[in-house]
């Protein structure tokens, strides 16, 4: 029967028994600007955040005080 030489440590016989791997982030690209944008994320086009195709912020719009 054969017997390892040394012992295998806890951390590398565990890494070898993992199935985690990473994974590439998804990309969506909006209907409306036709940008590129992490999904369920807002993102700035021109001045105007997005999220879901509509418009959160306008930079454009002057704030009135």
């Amino acid at each position: 029967m054969a017997h390892p030489k040394r012992k295998i440590s806890k951390t590398r016989r565990d890494k070898r028994r993992t199935h985690y791997k990473a994974t590439a982030p998804k990309i969506a690209v909006d209907a409306v600007t036709g940008e590129a944008h992490l999904y369920h994320r807002a993102h700035w086009h021109e001045g105007k955040l997005y999220y879901r195709g509509q418009v959160l912020i306008d930079n454009a719009e002057e704030v009135e005080a």
